[in-house]
């Protein structure tokens, strides 16, 4: 009876000291990674290769710690990398664009690419199966502010479709968090939107997906992940994991199904469920809305440029090689 207590007294003994060196194996392991702290732009399951990067761990197998701020708004974004509040930002290169034209002399750089075309979907307050985007003319869009890439990449769509912004009643006068609660108010025949945003308002039987921005406006570097100018060439370890991870992330979207995709980053949107989730990220998929490597060309950049130009928000071109650096093809 006495060996029987003994042994049960050191059995125990075992499992507390292996369960301590567990804790603090862990524990150091967390110590031993760099910690980054990311401005995102949205919360939106069209950034799906950046939460499956997260979410199984690449960014820690590269040794990097990621702490996420929601930063609604590029100009928010990139307002937060330049108060070095962030280390990194999120958002639509264009907004590196007007820090470089303002004359910044430590200007944001964009250094990864993660979607190659607008994630918004055009929402109608009524069903419109055969919807076609000449529908728009004459009615109210709520479409962001002026010179975000929502608001821009909706004027391209309906340039490319023969449609003057003229014809369209395009309301620029909503900040972007607030599109979903002015359409559900009664603002505007039609919104563009994010997902989930977009599905949460067909369930709650506010309107229906009738198009997508993406495939009507084509393709460039619609939102990429940027750093001082200085932060990256002080850190470029850093950003080189960093990179390294977003390019697993992408990898690993392209080569799964919208399921196993859903079910590894479901952790990131806990008020939506799974079947919504994969439906969202099936949507996202098939639109064909990330890029296969972080690598930015300079025909893609140019494609924006090009847009920001015929919206007039943008005189001349700016220099591809000041504003983007890539570290993978």
């Amino acid at each position: 009876m006495k060996k029987i207590i003994i042994s049960s007294i050191i059995i125990v003994f075992v499992i507390i000291i292996c369960s301590v060196l567990f804790i603090f194996n862990k524990k150091d392991k967390k110590n031993d990674l760099t910690k980054v702290t990311v401005a995102e732009v949205t919360h939106s399951a069209f950034y799906a290769p950046w939460y499956v990067a997260i979410e199984k761990g690449f960014f820690a197998n590269n040794g990097l710690d990621i702490d996420v701020v929601l930063t609604s708004g590029a100009n928010n974004v990139v307002a937060a990398v330049l108060s070095n509040d962030v280390n990194i930002g999120l958002c639509g290169p264009e907004a590196t664009i007007y820090i470089y034209e303002e004359g910044e002399k430590d200007y944001v750089k964009t250094f990864s690419g993660l979607t190659k075309r607008d994630g918004q979907f055009i929402v109608s307050r009524k069903q419109e199966k055969n919807f076609n985007i000449d529908a728009l003319k004459g009615k109210e869009v709520l479409a962001g502010r002026v010179g975000g890439m929502p608001e821009l990449n909706f004027e391209n769509a309906l340039r490319n479709n023969n449609i003057s912004t003229k014809d369209v009643n395009i309301n620029t006068s909503i900040d972007f968090a607030s599109l979903s609660g002015a359409f559900i108010a009664g603002t505007g025949d039609y919104v563009n939107l994010f997902e989930p945003n977009a599905t949460q308002l067909e369930k709650l039987g506010y309107g229906y997906v009738v198009g997508s921005i993406g495939e009507l406006s084509g393709e460039m570097p619609y939102t990429a992940f940027n750093a001082r100018k200085s932060y990256i060439e002080k850190n470029e370890t850093i950003i080189k994991s960093f990179v390294k991870s977003i390019k697993e992330g992408l990898e690993f979207v392209h080569n799964n199904d919208s399921k196993t995709i859903a079910e590894t980053i479901i952790d990131q949107f806990p008020d939506t469920s799974i079947n919504d989730l994969i439906s969202i990220v099936d949507r996202y998929k098939k639109s064909d809305s990330w890029l296969t490597s972080p690598y930015i060309s300079e025909e893609s950049f140019k494609n924006l440029e090009d847009i920001m130009i015929k919206s007039k928000q943008l005189e001349n071109y700016v220099n591809y090689k000041d504003l983007v650096i890539n570290y993978y093809e």
